[in-house]
C-alpha cells in the first residue's frame, strides 16, 4: 500500500487522527479531528500539539513526550484510554484516545499517531452509574458519610477537568453548610455558609432544581470571578419525602464557554447525593440519640466523660472546672405537678442554664434532676464567681401550669488538675461537693476540698475492705456496761461495732461506720449485730452472767425497710429471748422522720415488746411534740451535756429537764459519758435512772465483760449501793 493511499485512509477515517513529528508539532489533522476539536487544519498545523490538551495540563504535555523519547517506556502508547480534551470553544470533550508510535524516515525520527473517538452521551452515562455504585458500596460499608461527599466530589472533578464540585446541606432552619468540597476556596465557602434561604427560594427550587444557580451562583459571580471561578452549575437536591435537602454545585475555573454536559452530570450526580445526605442525617440523628439527652438537647453522661477526656489531653498547662448541679426539692415538684411538668420545669432549668453559660462552656443532663456545666480555662475564683451568678439567676420565678416555682441549686465543683488526674475523679469529687453542699446548706455552693477527697478514697478503700470483712466474720462487738445508778447493778449493756483489719489495722466505728453508709452496707452491719449481740447474751447468760437487756444501734436505712419487725421478730424466736431483753436505739434522723413506713415500723418493733431507745438526745432538732408521739421506754443524755455538768449551769438545767421529761412520759433516762464521781453525784440527786461511762468501764470484748462483772462491777455495785444508803435513798 503506498505512503499515498494511507494518507487517503487517514483523511476519510471516522475517528479523529493527529500525528505530530519529533518537534511534537501537529503535521497530520484529519476532518474527522476538525469535528471533535473545532479546530480547521490551517489552524493546527504546525503548531505544538499542546493546543489540543486541557489549558491546565499544556504546560507540563510536552515533558511527558519527551520522556517518552527518551526512555521508550510506553505508559501511554500502545493503549485505550478514556480522556478529557479542550476544543476550540473552551469546552471539555470526552473522548477515547489510543497512541501509536514509530522510527520513520532514514533519520529514523519518532512520530507520535493519536485516534481520538468522541464518547457518546452513554459515556457519561456509564461514568454516573459507576459512581453511583461506589456511593452505594462505600455507604453499605460504613465509610463515614464526610468520605463519601469528598469521594463524590472527587470523581465529579476528574468528569470535568479544573472544576470544583461540592456538596451543602440545607438545615431545619433553612441555613447552607458545606458537606463536601475540599477545593471551593474558603472566601467563597464562608459566603455560602452564611445564607439562609427564604420561602420563596425553596418554593423556587421545588418547582425546577436548576433554580440552585441562581441561588449559589448569580449573587456571587464577582466573588467567584475574583477567586478564579469562571462558570457554575448547581442543582438542589430532593429528599424521598420531598423536602429540599441540600444544594450539588460545580464551579469551572475555565474562562471559556462550556457545553450543557457538565450540567448533566451534575443532574445525574442529585439522586445518589440525595441518598448521601440522608446517610448523613440518619448518622447525625444517631450520634445525637447516642450523645445527648432527649429532653433538654444537653450532652449526656456518656458524652461529657469523653469531652472532659479531650481536655485533660491538650498539651500545656491546662486548667478548668467541673460544676455539677442538683435541684433542690426536685421531687416534690414531680409529685405535686406530675411527670409532664416536671419535665417542662427542667427544661426551663436548661435554658436557664444556658443563658448563664458563655458560649464555650460544656453543658449536660447527667440525669434525673442533675446538671454537669464545665468551664474552661477557670480557676477557682473564676469559678466560684460563675456559682454565685447560676445561684443569683435561679431566684427569678419559673412559671409551670400556673404556679411560680423558685429554684434552688446544690452546686458542686471540682477543679482540673488540683482534683483529679481523669474525668471519672473530677466528676467524683463535684458530685461529693454537691453532696456536702446539700447537706450543709441548700441554695449553695461547694468547693471540692480536701477532707472529701479523704471521704472519697474512704469510700473506695474502705468500703472494699469492709465489704470482705463482713462476708469473713472480721467485725465484732464490745459492750459497755449500762449501771443502775440507785442500785449499781448491771441494767443493760449497748453493743458497739469494732473493726480491726488485718492490713489496715484498727479502725474507728466514726470512720467506718460513715463508709458502711455511703456504701449500702449499713443495713447488713446492723443485722450482722442483732444477731451477734442476741447470741452473745445468751451465752454470757449459759457463764453464770445475767445482762438484763444489749442495746443495738440501728441506722434510719434499717427504718425505713418493711421486713425489721419480722427480721427482730425471728431472730428472737430462733434465740427464745424474751422481747424486753432487746432494745433498739434510734438516731434523731429516724425520730424526725415522716414515713409511714418507718413510724409503722417503731410501732411494729414496740408491739413486740422491744425496748425503743432514743440516742443522743438534745443534740439536734428534736422536737418534744414529736417525742410524745413516739414509742419509746428509752432517752439517753449525749456526752456532750455531761462534759460541763459540774460547773456550767446551763448543762444542768437541760439535764435537768431531759429528766424529768423523761420521768413524766415513764421513760427510763440513760446518761452517757459518765467520767467522774461528782457528775455521778449529781445525777444522782437530779434522780437519773441509769448511767454508763469510763468511771464503771471502757466498751469490752464479751470474755473482759465477763470477767469484769466478777470484779469490778460487783465492787462497784456494792460502793454504790452503800452510798445510796447513806444518803437515805432506797434500793430497788
Amino acid at each position: 500500500m503506498t505512503a499515498d493511499v494511507s494518507l487517503q485512509l487517514l483523511e476519510q477515517a471516522t475517528d479523529g487522527v493527529v500525528i505530530i513529528n519529533e518537534r511534537n508539532e501537529v503535521v497530520f489533522f484529519n476532518p474527522a479531528a476538525e469535528k471533535l476539536w473545532g479546530f480547521t487544519e490551517s489552524e493546527v498545523l504546525g503548531r505544538n500539539v499542546s493546543c489540543l490538551v486541557p489549558s491546565v495540563y499544556r504546560g507540563d504535555h510536552d515533558s511527558y513526550i519527551y520522556k517518552n523519547r527518551k526512555t521508550g517506556v510506553n505508559r501511554i502508547v500502545g493503549t485505550s484510554r478514556e480522556v478529557t480534551f479542550e476544543n476550540k470553544a473552551g469546552d471539555y470533550i470526552s473522548g477515547e484516545m489510543s497512541i501509536s508510535t514509530a522510527l520513520l524516515g532514514p533519520e529514523k525520527k519518532r512520530y507520535y499517531m493519536a485516534f481520538m473517538k468522541g464518547v457518546t452521551e452513554e459515556s457519561h452515562r456509564r461514568k454516573l452509574l459507576d459512581l453511583q455504585n461506589t456511593v452505594f458500596q462505600a455507604i453499605s460499608n460504613d465509610i463515614q458519610v464526610e468520605d463519601v461527599a469528598d469521594l463524590v466530589c472527587r470523581e465529579v472533578e476528574s468528569f470535568v477537568p479544573n472544576t470544583v464540585s461540592v456538596i451543602m446541606l440545607l438545615d431545619e432552619n433553612n441555613r447552607l453548610s458545606i458537606l463536601s468540597g475540599p477545593g471551593l476556596p474558603r472566601r467563597y465557602a464562608a459566603a455560602l455558609e452564611n445564607m439562609s434561604l427564604t420561602e420563596g427560594d425553596l418554593a423556587a427550587l421545588g418547582n425546577d432544581l436548576s433554580e440552585a444557580n441562581s441561588i449559589v451562583w448569580d449573587s456571587y459571580r464577582s466573588l467567584g470571578i475574583s477567586l478564579g471561578l469562571h462558570n457554575c452549575w448547581a442543582s438542589a437536591i430532593k429528599s424521598r419525602n420531598g423536602r429540599i435537602s441540600g444544594i450539588f454545585a460545580l464551579y469551572s475555573r475555565n474562562q471559556y464557554k462550556l457545553s450543557d454536559w457538565p450540567q448533566k452530570i451534575v443532574s445525574g450526580c442529585v439522586p445518589f447525593c440525595s441518598v448521601v445526605i440522608e446517610n448523613y442525617e440518619a448518622q447525625q440523628h444517631i450520634s445525637q440519640l447516642a450523645n445527648h439527652d432527649s429532653l433538654t438537647g444537653f450532652l449526656n453522661r456518656t458524652a461529657i466523660h469523653k469531652i472532659i477526656k479531650s481536655m485533660i489531653d491538650r498539651p500545656g498547662d491546662n486548667q478548668f472546672a467541673v460544676f455539677m448541679i442538683d435541684i433542690d426539692r426536685f421531687r416534690d415538684i414531680n409529685d405535686t405537678l406530675g411527670h409532664m411538668n416536671g419535665d417542662a420545669f427542667l427544661r426551663a432549668i436548661a435554658e436557664r442554664l444556658k443563658m448563664m453559660s458563655r458560649s464555650n462552656y460544656i453543658l449536660s443532663r447527667s440525669g434525673g434532676d442533675e446538671f454537669i456545666i464545665v468551664v474552661p480555662d477557670s480557676d477557682e475564683e473564676r469559678a466560684t464567681i460563675f456559682a454565685e451568678s447560676l445561684i443569683k439567676a435561679m431566684q427569678e420565678p419559673i412559671e409551670i401550669a400556673g404556679n411560680l416555682l423558685v429554684v434552688s441549686l446544690g452546686i458542686g465543683i471540682s477543679l482540673f488538675p488540683e482534683n483529679g488526674p481523669d474525668g471519672e475523679s473530677l466528676l467524683g469529687h463535684a458530685e461529693i461537693a454537691m453532696r456536702r453542699c446539700k447537706k450543709e446548706s441548700r441554695g449553695g455552693y461547694c468547693v471540692s476540698s480536701t477532707a472529701d477527697n479523704r471521704a472519697a478514697q474512704d469510700r473506695l478503700l474502705l468500703g472494699s475492705a469492709l465489704r470482705e470483712s463482713l462476708a469473713k466474720g472480721m467485725l465484732n462487738l464490745h459492750y459497755q456496761p449500762q449501771i443502775d445508778i440507785q442500785t449499781g447493778r448491771l441494767y443493760g449493756v449497748e453493743a458497739l461495732s469494732r473493726w480491726n483489719h488485718p492490713t489496715l489495722g484498727n479502725i474507728y466505728p466514726s470512720r467506718f461506720i460513715a463508709v458502711a453508709e455511703d456504701t449500702g452496707q449499713i443495713e447488713t452491719i446492723g443485722t450482722w449485730s442483732l444477731e451477734e449481740a442476741t447470741r452473745q447474751i445468751l451465752e454470757w447468760e449459759s457463764k453464770g452472767l445475767h445482762v438484763p437487756t444489749v442495746s443495738v444501734n440501728l441506722s434510719a436505712a434499717h427504718f425505713r425497710n418493711r421486713g425489721l419487725p419480722a427480721l427482730i421478730e425471728r431472730i428472737l424466736k430462733e434465740r427464745r429471748l424474751s422481747p424486753e431483753r432487746l432494745c433498739v436505739e434510734i438516731t434523731e434522723s429516724v425520730m424526725m422522720d415522716e414515713n409511714e413506713d418507718t413510724m409503722a415500723g417503731l410501732a411494729a418493733i414496740r408491739n413486740l415488746g422491744v425496748g425503743l431507745s432514743m440516742d443522743d438526745f438534745g443534740t439536734g432538732y428534736s422536737s418534744l411534740s414529736r417525742l410524745t408521739r413516739l414509742p419509746l421506754t428509752e432517752i439517753k443524755i449525749d456526752r456532750s451535756f455531761i462534759m460541763n455538768l459540774e460547773h456550767d449551769p446551763n448543762a444542768q438545767a437541760v439535764t435537768t429537764a431531759v429528766i424529768g421529761i423523761g420521768n413524766r412520759l415513764g421513760m427510763t433516762v440513760v446518761t452517757e459519758g459518765v467520767e467522774t464521781e461528782a457528775q455521778l453525784k449529781l445525777l444522782q440527786g437530779l434522780n437519773c435512772d441509769v448511767v454508763q461511762g469510763y468511771l464503771f468501764a471502757r466498751p469490752m470484748a464479751p470474755g473482759d465483760l465477763l470477767e469484769w462483772s466478777r470484779g469490778a462491777g460487783r465492787l462497784l455495785e456494792a460502793s454504790i449501793s452503800e452510798a445510796t444508803a447513806r444518803e437515805g435513798g432506797q434500793t430497788t
